[in-house]
């Protein structure tokens, strides 16, 4: 078969225009593999000290700063509810009342027998003991009298009979008669010093005791009527109300629940190594759905939970507008120290090495990387303290590091300037 003179020139142009594209594709693919590798573009920073705190951080959950959970010390209907659930109260704010009729009717009663007592006590120390002393006073003078005048004629006697005008017999009368008016006047006497010195008292001190009877019975009364009044101990938001009037709360059943939430307090199992350096009054954050507050430690159990082997740490802060709301759940970072001159560098320059552990990418003078192992110590935000692995003033890599081998050249370039507010 034959070929056309034109068909002959179209296919040896096309085999030459082949030819040449190898050629060319061939000399590029040899001076690329001859070129050398560029250098790969990195950010850097300097190794620093300074400080830094430690901050351990943990989940938590909110408690109010204080609550009430108010019973009644009586058992008693219910007579009115002055409050309702989510109510803002005052401390001493009347809440419930109950029916306490019956107890008022016994504080009456008691107030009367007290009355009474007092009554006779005055009695006692004002009318009957003076008049039994009095009397005794009169037996007194009385039977000296008698004593007097039988001494009188005893006296006189005697001296009949020693002139021989008179018996015998009657001195012998008249003497029995003196001894009798001693013995009746030694009794008045000793009956008189009695209601002086001890039936008076005595008395007194029965009468005095009745009146302490009724007037403890009349108070125990009065305070009882007054347990019919429920107030509250504390300020804070009414949480629960679970009675109604009319009710009969069982003993020992909480009428209303009372939370003080102007503060809260963050309640966060800490493990024991961290907790160990927690000490009270440290400052912390509280983080919450609406943002961070700043508070303080102000407890850290002395035990050790054995089922979480775990500290409980409790970090208090205010919380006025009750965004917290007790129950939920924050996470809280506490200040736990602050470490002086130690070495830093920004977490962007940790990387994870292959073979396990952290390394950083230090860049020598001659703008060559090597990778150096590092012993990773406290975290702070961007900041982490290197314990071990670089020293201070070397250049570790930050932006460009990732896949960057060993000994790798590198070309240093600066961080872009962050663009200034009025021209975003």
């Amino acid at each position: 078969m034959r070929i056309s003179e034109s068909a002959f020139h179209g296919i040896y142009g096309r085999a030459s225009l082949f030819a040449a594209l190898a050629f060319l594709t061939a000399c590029g693919a040899k001076k690329e593999a001859e070129a050398p590798e560029a250098p790969t573009p990195v950010q850097v920073e300097a190794v620093r000290k300074g400080p830094i705190d430690h901050v351990i951080t943990a989940d938590a959950v909110l408690f109010p700063v204080n609550q009430a959970n108010i019973t009644s010390k009586i058992n008693a209907p219910v007579r009115r509810v002055l409050v309702n659930r989510g109510d803002h109260v005052k401390a001493g704010q009347l809440l419930i009342e109950l029916e306490t009729s019956d107890l008022a009717a016994q504080a009456n009663e008691s107030k009367s027998q007290l009355e009474q007592s007092q009554a006779a006590l005055q009695t006692v120390t004002g009318a009957t003991v003076i008049e039994d002393r009095n009397k005794a006073q009169t037996d007194v003078e009385s039977a000296k009298q008698v004593l007097d005048a039988a001494q009188k004629v005893y006296d006189s006697r005697v001296a009949l009979q020693k002139q021989g005008a008179l018996a015998q017999r009657q001195v012998d009368d008249s003497k029995v008669a003196v001894v009798q008016a001693q013995a009746a006047y030694n009794t008045a006497k000793q009956h008189l010093e009695t209601l002086t010195n001890v039936g008076q008292r005595e008395q007194v001190r029965a009468a005095e005791a009745q009146v302490e009877a009724a007037k403890a019975h009349y108070e125990n009364s009065s305070v009882q009527v007054g347990y019919g009044k429920i107030t509250s101990p504390i300020s804070g938001v009414v949480s629960d109300r679970p009675v109604y009037p009319g009710e009969m709360p069982a003993s020992g059943t909480p009428l209303i629940s009372v939370v003080d939430t102007s503060s809260v307090v963050a309640r966060a199992n800490v493990p024991v190594k961290e907790a160990a350096i927690i000490q009270v009054g440290r400052p912390a954050t509280i983080t919450g759905p609406d943002g961070d507050i700043s508070g303080k430690v102000v407890v850290v159990s002395p035990a050790v939970n054995p089922n979480t082997t775990t500290v409980e740490v409790w970090v208090q802060a205010p919380n006025p507008d009750g965004k917290l709301k007790p129950g939920g759940t924050v996470h809280v970072a506490i200040k736990a120290e602050t470490l002086q001159d130690v070495t830093l560098v920004s977490s962007s320059a940790i990387l994870n090495s292959d073979e396990g552990g952290q390394i950083v990418i230090v860049v020598t003078p001659d703008n060559v990387a090597h990778q150096h192992k590092v012993n990773i110590g406290v975290r702070q935000g961007i900041n982490v303290e290197i314990i071990s692995g670089v020293n201070e003033g070397d250049k570790v890599v930050t932006v460009g590091g990732l896949g960057l081998d060993d000994g790798s050249k590198v070309v240093i370039k600066e961080a872009p300037a962050e663009e200034d507010e009025d021209e975003k």
